[in-house]
Parts: C-alpha cells; sequence; structure tokens
C-alpha cells in the first residue's frame, strides 16, 4: 500500500515538473496511417495497395467512467488502386477484423474511394483517410477507435503546405430509408494547425479541431426520439524543439477542449463543458515518454476516451456524473521499424484519478505491429 501511495505521488510530481518545461499530445501515430494518393509517375498503372494492423490492447481499469478489457486481434485492408490520371486514383478493396477468441469475422466493410489530388489539395469521395490520421487529440478522438471503427465513408478535402495544414470533412454514419426504426446519423468536422515559426530547430503552431454530431431524420418512425446535435473543439499552441541528440526532440502541446450541446430538447446530462489538456513529452532513442493532466469540467465527447468524460458509459454505472475530472498519466511507448515496412509499437500506460486517489494505480497497456506495402501489378495498354 505504502508503495503504491509513494509511485502515485512521484508520478504526480514528474508530470507535473515536464508539464511545467514542455507538453507533447500525443505519440507519434505516423505508423498506422495509410494514404494512397495520385501520382504522376504511375499513371495507368494498376497496384496493389496491402495493410495489416496487429492489435493487444488491455485496460487493467476499475473505475466509474472506463471498461477494464482486452481486445487482442488482426485486421487486413487490400485494396486495388487504378492511377487512372496524374491527378486520379480510384480505390476498391476490403476491411476485415478478426478479434481473437471469438468464431467468424467480426467485422467485414467494403472500400471504395475517388482521390482527386493536384498540387496541395487532396479531395476524397468514399472510404476516407480517417480515424486518427484527422489527428485529434485524444479527449476528442478515442485511439481505441483505430481498432473498433476504422472506417468512415462520406467526403474530405485534404490541404497540406509547408506551414498551413487542414483537414475538413462528413461522414455518414447511418443512413435510413424511409419508415426505418432508426434515427439518421451524420458527423464532420475539421482539423487545422498554422505555423507561425517552422525551421530546423523550432516549431510553433496554433491547431483547431472540431467535431459535430447530428441524430434526427424526417422518414423515420422514431418520432418520440428528439433532434440531437452536439459539438466539440479544441484549440491552443504547440511547441517542439529539436534537439539531435539521444534526446531526439522534446515538445509543448496545450489545449482548452469544449463541450456544447445544441439539441433543441436537451436530455443530456450537461449542456456544456470545457477541458484543459496539458502534456510532456520526450522523444529519444529509447522511447517516447509522455505525462499528461487533463482537468474537465462537465465535458461530454462525441468520439474521445471514456476515462475524460464526465458522464460515465460504463457498464456496471453507466449514466454515472462527476462534474470535475482530475486525471495524471505518465505513459511511455517504443516505436520502431523491425524491417521496410514492418513497424512495432509497444505502449505502457498508467494514470491516476486525482479526484479518487484511494483507488490503486489504473493502467493500460498495447503491442501494435503494422505492415503496409504498395505492389506494383500491372500497366494498362491505351489503344
Amino acid at each position: 500500500m505504502f508503495v503504491a501511495r509513494a509511485f502515485k505521488k512521484a508520478v504526480f510530481l514528474i508530470s507535473f515538473l515536464l508539464i511545467s518545461c514542455f507538453s507533447y499530445a500525443q505519440f507519434d501515430q505516423s505508423a498506422f496511417e495509410n494514404r494512397i494518393r495520385p501520382d504522376s509517375s504511375l499513371t495507368n498503372e494498376v497496384h496493389l495497395n496491402f495493410y495489416n494492423f496487429n492489435y493487444v490492447r488491455n485496460y487493467e481499469y476499475t473505475n466509474y467512467f472506463h471498461d477494464g478489457y482486452t481486445m487482442y486481434g488482426t485486421q487486413l485492408q487490400p485494396q486495388l488502386v487504378f492511377f487512372a490520371n496524374p491527378s486520379l486514383a480510384i480505390t476498391a478493396g476490403a476491411f476485415i477484423r478478426k478479434d481473437f477468441g471469438r468464431n467468424g469475422i467480426s467485422d467485414a466493410k467494403p472500400l471504395f474511394s475517388l482521390k482527386y489530388h493536384k498540387r496541395n489539395l487532396t479531395l476524397v469521395f468514399g472510404s476516407l483517410e480517417g480515424g486518427i490520421q484527422h489527428k485529434y487529440i485524444e479527449p476528442l478522438y478515442d485511439f481505441e477507435r483505430t481498432i473498433t471503427t476504422p472506417i468512415e465513408y462520406g467526403t474530405q478535402l485534404l490541404i497540406e503546405r509547408d506551414k498551413f495544414n487542414l483537414d475538413a470533412w462528413i461522414a455518414w454514419q447511418k443512413m435510413i430509408y424511409k419508415g426505418d426504426e432508426a434515427k439518421e446519423e451524420i458527423i464532420g468536422g475539421l482539423s487545422s494547425e498554422v505555423f507561425l515559426v517552422k525551421n530546423d530547430a523550432w516549431k510553433f503552431s496554433i491547431p483547431a479541431q472540431f467535431l459535430a454530431f447530428h441524430q434526427g431524420g424526417q422518414i423515420d418512425r422514431l418520432k418520440s426520439i428528439p433532434i440531437s446535435t452536439i459539438f466539440n473543439g479544441a484549440t491552443g499552441f504547440k511547441l517542439h524543439k529539436e534537439l539531435n541528440t539521444k534526446i531526439k526532440q522534446v515538445y509543448t502541446d496545450n489545449y482548452i477542449a469544449v463541450y456544447k450541446d445544441f439539441s433543441p430538447d436537451k436530455r443530456r446530462a450537461y449542456q456544456g463543458g470545457f477541458g484543459l489538456w496539458l502534456n510532456a513529452g520526450i522523444e529519444s532513442k529509447w522511447g517516447s515518454l509522455v505525462a499528461s493532466y487533463w482537468k474537465g469540467n462537465q465535458f461530454i465527447s462525441i468520439k474521445g476516451m471514456p476515462l475524460y468524460e464526465s458522464v460515465s458509459s460504463n457498464l456496471y454505472h453507466d449514466g454515472f456524473t462527476q462534474d470535475h475530472r482530475n486525471i495524471v498519466s505518465l505513459r511511455y511507448a517504443y516505436q520502431r521499424e523491425l524491417i521496410p515496412n514492418l513497424y512495432l509499437d509497444v505502449r505502457f500506460e498508467p494514470h491516476v484519478d486525482l479526484d479518487h486517489s484511494e483507488k490503486n494505480l489504473q493502467f493500460s497497456h498495447s503491442f501494435f505491429l503494422t505492415y503496409k506495402q504498395d505492389f506494383r501489378l500491372f500497366k494498362v495498354k491505351k489503344d
């Protein structure tokens, strides 16, 4: 018991010191990204884009807000890509997920997309470059959705300049037909970053993010369920310093996040709230260390990690509310490309809820292997 209390105090002290100096919102997620873009050098070629994501994610949690469970399995996303024009790529494939320990396939979806790319602009219609590729902070978008719901269908506009990035998108989550016993659901958002300073030594930028969710419709039979519209947003500043030593980088990313219920008939526990998201991180040859502090006040998230919310979705405490949340975590990740195209990611993420310090230290740990590669199949001959 004494050791546990001492460790909690040590975690809090280290986190506070790091946050006072520099902070970083989350780990590098680039190994999980799989972006397919038109390429003038590949015109009239057909390629196979192969993506395989293997996961073990275990939550050793016993709290009122986030259940404790384990996810263990694999995903496949094979896609045929036709580079029809220097500015156009058409893809068709499948998403397949298999959770170990259960019979059959856990999830399967078709993947279709049309991608237009010109200079710094990309337009996507169909299956989006979504999920964690939107680059939302964790209170707005839970990393676990990379496992559970990584596929989004809709329209996306991407602008990628040297000192400005924009990801504006809309996705149709549930489409209904006339007379359905369901509500239509649509979600969309924007994630952007403006660099005020960007050179080999320093990067200083202003990020802005928002998510909006709408549930409604005029042709369903559930007229007793009212229209629902909620909003999440976040902004702040980021400061990155390159060191080019065994300690490669230090970072500072700080955000204020907001929640607002715009529904005409408000039925949620809170109509508005906010949170302060501070982080501290070091990237080194031995891995990445990130200290995080979340101070939430009546905050509800559309797609964020349940741990940071003020309303519980826990199996045994669903609907439980706690106005103020104060959570400190100290997270470690080891990320490495083992061989070309094969990426290892191991994470250990303990946290302490400062409002329930009598509870033992809780943690999650993860093991990911990602393989992604593009194979040229053939060239289409023109008459």
